[in-house]
C-alpha cells in the first residue's frame, strides 16, 4: 500500500486529490496550515482510517515516512497570495527546499504543482511546455509566478545533482467546489456575485481569454502524471476549450438565472490577456485529455456556491 503526503491537502485542488487517492486504496497524510485550506473540505474522509490531517507549514522542515509526495502548498488566488508576498515566495521556494529533501531522504516520488501562471502573459499561443514565458519579476503577480519557477528549477536541480524522482505538472484554471467562497479566481467570483444578485465584476472588456478545467479531471491528470515512469515533465494540465471572461460571466448569469448586470473595471496590472494549454504532451505521455465541458461543470460548482451563500459562510 502507498503512503502519499498531500501538502496543502485541505485546499480545492488538495482535498479531491486526498480523496481519489484514498479510493484507490492508498494512504494519505493531509498537510495543511490552514491558511487558505480548510477542516470543512476533508471532515467526510476522517473515518477512514488510512487518512490523517497534520497541521503543518511547508516553509519548515518535515519529517515524515512516505512513498510519494504531492507538493500542493500554496495559495493559488491574487486575493491570496498577494496578502502576504514574502510568505507566499517562502511558501514556495522554501517549501519546495523542504519536502525535496524529505523525498530524497525517504527515495519518494515527489510532484510539484506548477502553473500556467510560469508562462506570464504569453507571447506564445497556445502556451506549450517548452515556452520560456513572459514574466514581470517584480510585478504584483511576482511573488506566485516567480516563486513557481524556482521551485521548478529546484525540482530539476535535485533530479540532476540528487537524484530525486520528481514530476512537474503546470495547472491551468481549474474550479469545482471546495473553492473558498473569498477565493477571489473567477469562476467563484462570478458564482457569488450571480447568486447574490450583485453586478458581476469584469476587466477591461472582458475579451481576455481563460481555459477552465474542472477539479476532477485535473486529479486524474495529476495522479496519471505521478503514475508515469520516466518523464519527469513539465507537463500541461488544463482544459483547451478557450472562453472569453464575458463568455463565462454570461454562462454563469445563464446557470443562476441571475439579473446580475455586467459591469467594468480597469484591468489589473501584469493580468495575462490569453491563456490556453496546449496538452498534446499529456495526451501522448499519460493519455489523458479532460471530459468534462465547462457548461456540465459549472452545475455542480454553482451548486456548491448556492449553498454557501445561503448558509452565510
Amino acid at each position: 500500500m502507498l503512503t502519499n503526503i498531500v501538502t496543502g491537502g485541505a485546499g480545492f485542488i488538495g482535498s479531491h486529490l486526498c480523496e481519489a487517492l484514498l479510493n484507490r486504496g492508498e494512504e494519505v497524510l493531509c498537510i495543511d496550515n490552514f491558511f487558505t485550506g480548510r477542516k470543512k473540505n476533508v471532515q467526510h474522509l476522517l473515518d477512514n482510517p488510512r487518512f490523517e490531517v497534520i497541521r503543518h507549514d511547508v516553509i519548515n522542515p518535515l519529517e515524515l515516512e512516505a512513498d510519494r509526495i504531492y507538493n500542493l502548498a500554496c495559495p493559488a488566488s491574487p486575493v491570496h497570495y498577494q496578502f502576504d508576498p514574502v510568505r507566499t515566495v517562502k511558501t514556495n521556494v522554501m517549501g519546495a527546499l523542504n519536502m525535496l529533501g524529505l523525498a530524497m531522504r525517504t527515495k519518494a516520488r515527489i510532484l510539484q504543482a506548477s502553473t500556467s501562471e510560469v508562462y506570464g502573459d504569453p507571447e506564445v499561443h497556445p502556451q506549450v511546455e517548452t515556452y520560456w514565458g513572459n514574466v514581470n519579476c517584480v510585478g504584483p503577480r511576482s511573488c506566485y509566478d516567480e516563486g513557481k519557477r524556482v521551485a521548478e528549477t529546484l525540482f530539476f536541480d535535485y533530479n540532476k545533482q540528487n537524484g530525486v524522482d520528481i514530476r512537474i505538472i503546470r495547472i491551468f484554471n481549474t474550479y469545482g467546489p471546495n473553492m473558498l467562497l473569498n477565493d477571489g479566481r473567477v469562476v467563484s467570483n462570478f458564482a457569488v456575485q450571480a447568486l447574490r444578485g450583485e453586478p458581476i465584476t469584469i476587466y477591461g472588456e472582458g475579451n481576455q481569454t481563460r481555459s477552465f478545467c474542472y477539479v476532477s479531471d485535473l486529479v486524474r491528470g495529476i495522479i496519471a502524471m505521478m503514475d508515469c515512469e520516466d518523464f519527469n515533465g513539465p507537463v500541461n494540465l488544463g482544459n483547451p476549450g478557450e472562453f472569453t471572461i464575458r463568455e463565462l460571466a454570461e454562462k454563469v448569469i445563464a446557470q443562476t438565472g441571475s439579473k446580475s448586470e455586467i459591469v467594468k473595471r480597469p484591468l489589473p496590472e501584469n493580468d495575462p490577456t490569453r491563456r490556453q494549454p496546449d496538452i498534446t504532451v499529456a495526451k501522448a505521455k499519460l493519455g489523458w485529455e479532460p471530459t468534462i465541458s465547462l457548461d456540465e461543470g459549472l452545475k455542480p460548482t454553482i451548486e456548491y456556491f448556492a449553498k454557501l451563500v445561503k448558509e452565510g459562510v
